[in-house]
């Protein structure tokens, strides 16, 4: 399924250009090997072109100088037989010798010299002899003035000059060579030779190409091996980390294969004891919680007989406190309100228990939130009215039913509104009960002490107090919290504190209205935008008896 997917996502980006970019990028920090394979290619192809480049410049560079010398020696030798031969032939007083000689000396050029074309330009021009100079296949405007000033002024040196050669129609590389040669009674004559050089190009480009093939071919072979040895390597590396996976996630039992004796194989086999020994550290913890879980519920149980006796005792010695002298009267007091507290402790380690054993079950009913919260009110409002607090209602959502468990929820806000009487500091203390498409909340906010981040984040720990000198003066048993966030998590929900040190505390309890996890912001702000200086200002709430009945009917207000 998962090759699937992947192979019908490089489809989709393959065809959409547009997406290359990202998807590289994606792909270069997820994926190991396919990092190390550019990364590899990219300095092999760097090398290989850089091999590759310097390796055609020095043969062009010797091809050249190659066949420059060849030209030059070509040159040289028919030129010196050339001069051989003039130096040797007496011209005697025949006006005629002169010319006949100077044709065969043309055509003696002509055959000993491998050039393309020959020319000769006579340098001093004297009328009383009759010779001219001669081109054969090198016009004189290939024939640059430097090449022509460079013969002149050195007669005992060959120069030389790259030039294109026009041969069959095509333009091809070629060099023209050029020294004196002195001829009797006419003087010194420029003579030059062109040659064609293009099969030494022509070798160079099958040279060229040749390394460009090569050069490819080997980037190719590169790329073959390093995927081979990368996929040797990171086989086993990616099993690894899939097989983490699955441990991290729970599967205690996945192990990996473990093949030869190499590094590879010795991480496995170090991994596999690794995971051995979590495991086997899992299932004894996992027999101690049962056996603590076990423990706290027989011993609760165990209690409840003799504690229910003791509580009838004591509501009896209670009753009748009347009756007895004052130090009597305070004692039995006393007694009846620790009863009622171990009681209340005894019935809060059941629950906990039950959460701990998962055998917690929610009895869902259709349930309106903001009524929920204004019975709840009404109960709390003596208590409230003792510490010097006002409890304020404010509920411009949640009366549209929603399925919830309420004997859970009345337990949730109990908690809530009672811990901000007993921290409020006698302040007001507002409860806002909202709702949107997505869920209900209730949010109860005190202006008391409140707390620092540190602390906020461990109120939910059973029996964490944020100052362990203070005492609880309300009968908390120091579960409250850590039972109300598991109430919020069963429903799917979720339980949120914000507090500032000398602002307050705000708790949000969010509940999904179709039983999922929540989706989106809770509709009741965790951090609260008033102030104390506004509720004090704010004009009385609205009851819910001042809502019309009709709104009922239609099942919600919001």
């Amino acid at each position: 399924m998962a090759a699937t997917t992947a192979t019908t996502t490089a489809v989709a980006v393959i065809r959409d250009w547009r997406g290359w970019p990202s998807f590289l990028r994606a792909l270069w920090r997820s994926s190991l090997r396919f990092r190390t394979l550019t990364i590899t290619l990219l300095l092999t192809s760097t090398a290989i072109l850089i091999t590759c480049v310097t390796m055609a410049l020095v043969i062009q560079n010797d091809l050249f100088e190659s066949r420059k010398s060849e030209a030059l020696d070509d040159a040289a030798r028919s030129v010196n037989q050339a001069q051989a031969t003039l130096d040797a032939t007496a011209l005697g007083d025949d006006p005629a010798a002169l010319p006949e000689l100077w044709d065969s000396v043309q055509e003696d050029l002509g055959r000993n010299s491998t050039a393309e074309g020959l020319a000769g330009f006579r340098m001093d021009v004297d009328p009383d002899v009759a010779l001219n100079g001669f081109t054969a296949g090198l016009s004189d405007n290939l024939i640059s003035s430097g090449l022509r000033n460079r013969v002149v002024e050195f007669d005992d040196w060959q120069s030389w000059q790259s030039v294109p050669l026009e041969v069959g129609g095509r333009e091809v590389p070629g060099i023209i060579v050029g020294q004196q040669l002195r001829v009797p009674e006419a003087g010194p004559f420029e003579i030059y030779f062109a040659y064609d050089l293009a099969d030494a190009d022509n070798t160079l480009v099958f040279v060229q190409r040749t390394l460009w093939v090569a050069g490819i071919g080997l980037v190719a072979i590169v790329a073959a091996i390093s995927f081979i040895v990368l996929r040797t390597v990171s086989t086993p590396i990616v099993e690894a980390a899939e097989t983490s996976a699955r441990l991290a996630s729970g599967d205690l039992g996945v192990r990996i294969d473990v093949h030869g004796e190499d590094e590879i194989a010795t991480l496995g086999r170090s991994f596999n004891a690794m995971a051995d020994s979590i495991e086997s550290q899992i299932k004894e913890l996992g027999e101690l919680s049962l056996v603590q879980q076990r423990f706290v519920s027989d011993v609760s149980h165990e209690l409840r007989t003799p504690l229910t006796t003791i509580r009838l005792a004591a509501d009896m010695l209670n009753d009748q406190r009347g009756e007895f002298d004052p130090t009597t009267a305070r004692t039995t007091e006393l007694l009846h309100t620790q009863v009622q507290r171990f009681e209340t402790l005894l019935s809060d380690l059941l629950e906990i228990s039950r959460y701990d054993a998962g055998s917690v079950q929610l009895e869902l009913e259709a349930t309106s939130l903001a009524h929920l919260a204004e019975d709840i009110i009404e109960q709390m409002q003596p208590l409230a009215d003792d510490r010097g607090s006002q409890l304020r209602l404010v509920a411009p959502g949640g009366y549209s039913p929603v399925d919830m468990d309420p004997r859970r929820v009345r337990r949730v806000l109990r908690n809530l509104i009672g811990n901000a009487i007993e921290h409020g500091e006698g302040r007001p203390i507002v409860v806002t009960v909202d709702s949107n498409q997505h869920a209900v909340a209730a949010g109860v906010r005190d202006f008391g002490l409140g707390m620092d981040p540190a602390d906020a984040e461990r109120v939910f720990d059973r029996f964490w107090r944020a100052d362990p000198s203070r005492q609880r003066t309300l009968g908390g048993t120091g579960l409250g919290l850590s039972i109300a966030l598991g109430d919020a998590t069963l429903h799917g929900g979720s339980l949120d504190v914000w507090s500032e040190l000398g602002v307050g505390t705000n708790f949000v309890l969010t509940l999904p209205r179709r039983g999922d996890a929540t989706d989106g912001p809770s509709p009741v702000p965790l951090e609260p935008q008033e102030t104390l200086a506004d509720i004090d200002d704010a004009t009385q709430p609205i009851q819910l008896a001042d809502v019309p009945a009709e709104l009922f009917d239609r099942g919600s207000i919001e």
